[in-house]
């Protein structure tokens, strides 16, 4: 990826130097990525030995491309990791989670020692239905307290846990049940979006009469509706788990036994089971919250707003601060428009310290206006981290500067399912940031940006970003095909793990992530990335938030068609007039190139996003192209596709 365009957009000279009062304390060292390139297995290795092991490894790394051991030997027990060591230390009384309902209708207070309670009771649960060490259990289950303690009751058993998103439909969950072969799910009965009260055990029933190998059904009473009840299959957590005993004795497990599994989207229908074992996934997701995120578990308060049904939940809401001893906020909710500033609330209330969201949710808050934050004192925000996509510079900014006030360092983390944990992002106190820039590798990490034939690019230069020696918590396989694994990671360049993702060094060296190369449009044989059309977009002042695809188009092979939701302050007439839209044509002209200027620009209150808040490109390629469109039951509200699809007939779009 040369093109001109790239050049133009992520030419970025705003730099912001660590704060100085930060730099003095912070738990990252400038001299960490010396040490780390000296002796990359032995800073690995001082990094486990922050965890607690029943017994120390033989030896570091087993590495037989693509295939990895590390911390051979070692025994350890995730949930002592996260819970018991902590209790015995005297930090029982510290906060683990406070817990707030979805509107802040309810909140729990939980502590270590609590916590320690509760997954012994479930441990101790689970295990009178018959879980035992090797067992998968699968969780379907919304962000409540319970969640967690039954993530953590399977470690401290041993029996992998393959969490499936509570916004998955019934055929998601059941291709995962029966891939993953589980004989045991734990699930509600319903959970609550945006104050009312919403069916989970019904998709759970569903999806049971295509999973023969189902056993037990273990469901939590959340909301109190009526639900069908298997007699013999179907339990109650309050007549299991509730009356159990609290005393449990964890059994340590090699460090390469399996921890959980996940599954994610790949280019055929089935989903991958990405499987990632105990010993090497904790040191490195413990070492990356730390250092990226600047803990200080005596007095920070960190929310990190994802859910647990995705890999930043398991990583960045329970292992990796649970081992830290942090005290975190979990809350049930996300953000809408009926309640547009239930964070800052949070933030003030709680005095939240560390806040970690999705590029995606902070565009919604920014489409909502500065203006909902100024009632509300967020000083005591100190570092503000960011997720899941490539967050456009502007959404960087206001970020920065409306939530941090412009004090606070900006963490921009590249990592995926598959890696486990964070992999390239700046480190507060040490390294400095640019809006939109993931900026540089972290130590231990070998990442690089090659070109077709896996030669490193220059500086200025594009590509596709590959990790070129195994990290700790790397992806063990693909569960139950390592043909799969091989083909999908390996096969792209030899012995160097292909992450799917585009990105650039800038004049710098630093590092800008792309999106996929699947979201790279070739437009009259030139590649352009949705990502750059995307941030191009949403720098026009009047843009709170675009999705782009690529369309085929007899004439160029593929056309640029946009979706794009305009700011609040945007009058309803101007923002469906056809001078809006071409406004829009030419500032991608200008901001990238005559190249990218899109084909059609739909403007559309909403974009279709998972309850997780991404947007669902998938389904805007599908309208753009009229196809009938796929499943749509994850979509926080299935409506949307819909009237976008009106729009679009209606001709509310611009097209040459």
């Amino acid at each position: 990826m040369t093109e001109p365009a790239l050049d133009a957009l992520l030419h970025e000279s705003r730099r912001f130097e660590p704060p100085a009062d930060l730099a003095a304390e912070a738990n990252a060292k400038a001299d960490m990525y010396d040490e780390a390139g000296r002796d990359r297995l032995a800073f690995w290795e001082r990094q486990a030995a922050d965890l607690t092991w029943s017994a120390k490894w033989s030896k570091v790394l087993e590495w037989e491309p693509p295939f990895s051991k590390w911390f051979i030997g070692g025994t350890l027990n995730g949930c002592v990791n996260a819970v018991d060591r902590h209790v015995e230390a005297g930090l029982g009384d510290r906060v683990a989670y406070y817990w707030i309902s979805d509107g802040d209708t309810e909140r729990r207070t939980i502590t270590y020692a609590d916590l320690l309670r509760e997954v012994s009771k479930a441990a101790n649960g689970l295990a009178s239905l018959g879980v035992k060490a090797g067992d998968r259990v699968t969780i379907y289950m919304p962000m409540i307290p319970e969640t967690v303690v039954t993530i953590l009751a399977c470690a401290r058993l041993g029996a992998p846990h393959n969490v499936v998103f509570c916004g998955f439909s019934s055929d998601s969950l059941s291709g995962r049940i029966n891939d993953s072969d589980s004989h045991v799910v734990v699930t509600t009965d319903g959970q609550f979006r945006r104050g009312a009260p919403t069916p989970v055990k019904p998709a759970v029933d569903e999806a049971l009469q295509k999973t023969p190998g189902i056993e037990k059904v273990l469901v939590v009473r959340r909301t109190g509706a009526e639900v069908d009840w298997t007699e013999g299959r179907d339990h109650w957590w309050h007549d299991v788990v509730e009356p159990a005993s609290d005393s449990h004795e964890a059994e340590a497990f090699d460090s390469e036994h399996p921890l959980f599994m996940m599954y994610t989207s790949g280019t055929t229908a089935k989903p991958k089971g990405i499987l990632h074992t105990t010993g090497g996934y904790l040191t490195q997701v413990a070492f990356t919250h730390r250092v990226v995120f600047d803990l200080k578990p005596e007095r920070d308060i960190y929310w990190c707003a994802a859910d647990i049904g995705w890999i930043t939940g398991h990583s960045y809401i329970v292992y990796g601060p649970l081992i830290n001893g942090a005290t975190s906020v979990m809350y049930e909710g996300t953000p809408h428009p009926a309640d547009k500033d239930r964070w800052w609330k949070l933030i003030a209330d709680l005095k939240v310290s560390i806040l970690y969201t999705a590029p995606t949710t902070i565009r919604t808050l920014m489409k909502w206006g500065a203006e909902e934050l100024a009632p509300h004192d967020l000083s005591s925000l100190r570092v503000l981290g960011s997720v899941g996509e490539p967050i456009n510079p502007e959404a960087w900014m206001w970020y920065r500067e409306n939530v941090g006030g412009g004090r606070t360092p900006v963490v921009d983390t590249w990592w995926q399912t598959e890696t486990g944990a964070i992999m390239i992002s700046p480190l507060p106190g040490v390294t400095a940031t640019k809006p939109g820039a993931a900026m540089t590798a972290l130590p231990g990490i070998s990442a690089e940006v090659v070109d077709n034939e896996g030669k490193p690019v220059g500086n200025g230069g594009g590509g596709f970003l590959v990790l070129t020696e195994p990290w700790p918590s790397m992806l063990r396989g693909i569960w139950g095909d390592d043909e799969r694994y091989k083909e999908t990671y390996w096969s792209r360049f030899p012995d160097v793990y292909f992450a799917g993702d585009g990105a650039k060094k800038d004049e710098d060296g630093d590092i800008w992530l792309l999106g996929r190369i699947d979201d790279v449009m070739n437009v009259s044989g030139h590649r352009i990335s949705t990502t750059e059309v995307e941030h191009a977009l949403v720098g026009h002042p009047s843009v709170a938030e675009a999705a782009v695809v690529g369309a085929t188009d007899a004439m160029t092979g593929q056309a640029i068609v946009a979706f794009v939701t305009p700011r609040g302050s945007v009058a309803e007439d101007v923002s469906s007039g056809e001078e809006f839209v071409q406004s829009l044509r030419d500032h991608v002209a200008k901001e990238i190139g005559p190249i990218a200027k899109p084909r059609q620009v739909l403007v559309t209150p909403e974009l279709p996003k998972t309850r997780s808040g991404k947007i669902m490109r998938r389904l805007l390629r599908d309208i753009a192209e009229n196809r009938e469109l796929g499943d749509v039951t994850t979509l926080l509200d299935p409506t949307v596709t819909d009237a976008i699809r009106e729009r679009m007939a209606g001709g509310d779009t611009k097209e040459e």
